[in-house]
């Protein structure tokens, strides 16, 4: 699939950027805790343009532009750095990450990690691999055996009592729970089977779009807050709860039943 390719590609130069410039760079404020760095820019625009040179007549929707659709229904949904406040402050977990939809169907995706040189690859139908070798999710069969992952949106400040109350709940019933601050990253180690679940507030199809389709081709499940599959489009991850399946539904009545508390 010459999409791929041309994604891995992307992803690779995206990601040189970002490990050339670690520790380099300052950064400015989108809003209260919304970081942007001078490798986000210097990111995306390498992406883009190596996307659009080798498929000039497709849309784009990334995190530091406009969104630009075509008529051809082919979009390229892009997070040139997903963990930019880790980045900005030197802890090093962040990536690149890009889907590839088209009329509404994510194809193909891949996440990259510069830090640890990890690649997280995945077609529609044809599973997922990190550095080329098969993903699988975890085979954990309850949340009480479980080590999830979850995040916290930028209006952590005004809803931090509201977000951490599922945290709480989580962390008394599992092994524990970790947060790694970048939600590409946070799917791709749920589909490597290193983490077994993950439930996030206020993410954009940017920071999920590439995760949601390796963690499906490695055998897990991601579905809103109502058990709804996504489609793509602005509301996609405003609402994610990803799981290697066997811990979906117990989960979600979790989450649904402090909904309505």
């Amino acid at each position: 699939m010459k999409e791929t390719a041309i994604l891995k590609k992307a992803l690779l130069a995206g990601g040189k950027i970002l490990a050339d410039k670690f520790r380099k760079v300052s950064y400015k404020l989108k809003g209260r805790a919304n970081l942007l760095t001078e490798a986000d820019l210097a990111a995306q625009e390498k992406v883009i343009g190596l996307i659009r040179k080798a498929f000039p007549g497709d849309g784009f929707m990334a995190e530091e532009s406009a969104a630009e659709e075509r008529p051809n229904g082919r979009l390229w949904i892009i997070d040139p750095l997903d963990g930019t406040t880790n980045y900005a402050h030197g802890f090093p977990a962040a990536a690149v990450s890009i889907g590839f939809s088209e009329k509404g169907v994510v194809k193909a995706g891949g996440v990259y990690d510069p830090f640890r040189k990890e690649l997280f690859l995945a077609e529609l139908g044809r599973g997922a691999r990190l550095n080329g070798v098969k993903l699988k999710v975890s085979s954990v069969p309850a949340i009480s055996k479980a080590l999830l992952v979850s995040g916290f949106p930028y209006d952590r400040a005004e809803k931090a009592e509201f977000y951490c109350g599922f945290f709480a709940e989580f962390m008394k019933l599992s092994h524990d729970v970790r947060r790694m601050g970048s939600a590409s990253l946070d799917l791709c180690w749920l589909a490597a089977g290193r983490t077994d679940g993950y439930w996030e507030f206020g993410l954009k199809p940017w920071d999920v779009a590439a995760g949601k389709l390796i963690v499906e081709e490695a055998g897990g499940k991601i579905t809103d807050f109502s058990g709804e599959a996504w489609a793509v489009g602005a509301a996609m991850g405003s609402e994610t709860l990803a799981t290697n399946g066997r811990i979906h539904a117990p989960m979600l009545r979790i989450i649904k039943r402090r909904l309505k508390a």
